[in-house]
């Protein structure tokens, strides 16, 4: 899984990003801070209890595990990444951090095309839009009166329709030429393989031509497309290959009136959460310090028996200001935005792959060591063959450790699941 920082420059991306991280990157007052993409991982929570709760309840009915509860903070589970506390399982998704994008980078402005492929390979991005009007369309800092943030929006889906646009429109008169004689499968061929560079599923053009054939009843012939009709498929194209999400940041001076913004980008097909990213990331660098103690994506924290020896005063003062500035934004910041993305738009579920479906431990006898992240209606076969390739094609069926039923290699896996995969290969 991983997710594009984009936006124009000086906005807070890289500060964003450091929130989510906590990896430390130049952050400046200036136009292209961000030179080369950041990065890193961010833990995001699952949207629900660990497995390990239901372990733990299971094992409560046959023993005391008092003990083991307080060792382990309520979590029996052993994550091979990330952690689990009080039962709040944390998974890694990876965050790109990509320089500014300005007005014509599919011309060559700025970082140009090289910030386009920066994100080739992301499932879905989050814009970072300046909601306090404090910098121009090119990210120039101007204290306020800048431009409305849907034109930050307008710009950026522009520039990402033309990269697109450039890639499907090389060759497209040859491949004119083929559609006479093969019909409408050489187009979906040509956008394939043209796409494919990028990240793009072979069902990616099937799905776009009969999109646009939807929305566009007009356009049934690709064979009659000029260069306004295959810009049109490339929104399309874009809709499907990057979902974008936005973060309204420095939201705490916001100059523009947040139910129209929300409105209109609603209009557009997206979604949009209000933060402070340098907020957010004074809060997490306190919690990452081990002075407080804050649950991802919740503004309110307890002072650590360390943060009581450490913090003065007006540390802690000020911190309470921060928290109670971050209280006014619905959604839970940056991490409920990545949450959101994630498990609603994108539509991902949790599941749990074990070694022996009584004790839901590995071969080596660790707890539920991994949960990884797979697309809803992922099937038992398809996961096995995600956790090890030899279990794909070796794959018997699969066991449902919470239920005991035998799960059929086409039958999909549920949300929180935990499965025993069966093999023929020892």
């Amino acid at each position: 899984m991983r997710i594009g920082l984009v936006g124009k420059p000086n906005v807070g991306k890289s500060t964003a990003f450091s929130a989510m991280t906590q990896t430390p990157v130049e952050i400046a007052n200036y136009p292209f801070t961000t030179i080369e993409p950041n990065i890193g991982i961010a833990w995001l929570p699952i949207n629900e209890k660990c497995a390990c709760h239901e372990l733990l309840n299971k094992k409560n009915q046959y023993q005391n595990n008092e003990t083991v509860e307080k060792i382990n903070q309520g979590s029996l589970c052993m994550p091979n990444t990330g952690i689990c506390k009080n039962h709040m399982r944390m998974i890694p998704v990876t965050l790109v951090d990509v320089a500014g994008l300005v007005p014509g980078a599919h011309e060559g402005r700025g970082r140009g095309n090289q910030f386009l492929s920066d994100l080739s390979r992301c499932d879905a991005l989050i814009q970072v839009i300046d909601v306090s009007g404090s910098t121009d369309l090119e990210g120039n800092p101007i204290g306020s009166g800048g431009p409305n943030p849907i034109k930050e929006i307008e710009f950026l889906l522009s520039e990402l329709d033309s990269w697109i646009l450039g890639i499907i429109e090389n060759g497209w008169d040859r491949v004119i030429r083929k559609a006479q004689a093969e019909g409408d499968i050489a187009i979906r061929k040509h956008l394939s393989e043209k796409l494919s560079g990028i990240g793009a599923r072979d069902s990616i053009s099937v799905e776009a031509l009969n999109e646009i054939q939807r929305r566009f009843p007009n356009l049934s012939d690709p064979q009659s497309w000029k260069s306004n009709d295959l810009l049109k498929l490339s929104t399309i194209l874009r809709e499907l290959l990057f979902p974008i999400s936005f973060a309204g940041n420095k939201a705490e001076n916001i100059s523009f009136d947040d139910k129209k913004l929300k409105s209109e980008i609603k209009k557009l097909g997206g979604k949009i959460f209000f933060t402070s990213a340098e907020a957010e990331l004074a809060i997490q660098r306190a919690a990452s310090s081990g002075l407080i103690s804050v649950i991802p994506g919740d503004s309110n924290f307890k002072i650590t028996e360390l943060g009581k020896k450490n913090l003065s005063d007006k540390q802690r003062e000020a911190l309470g200001r921060i928290s109670t500035s971050l209280s006014m934004f619905d959604g839970g910041g940056l991490i409920g935005l990545l949450s959101d993305i994630v498990f609603n738009q994108l539509n991902y579920i949790v599941s749990y792959p074990v070694n022996d479906d009584t004790h839901w431990v590995d071969a080596d006898g660790k707890i539920l060591p991994d949960a990884i992240l797979v697309p809803n209606y992922t099937t038992a076969k398809q996961l096995a063959f995600l956790v090890h390739t030899d279990l794909g094609e070796n794959f018997v069926r699969a066991i449902d450790a919470k239920s005991g039923m035998t799960i059929a290699a086409d039958s999909s896996i549920k949300h929180g699941s935990v499965i025993k995969i069966h093999s023929s290969k020892k």
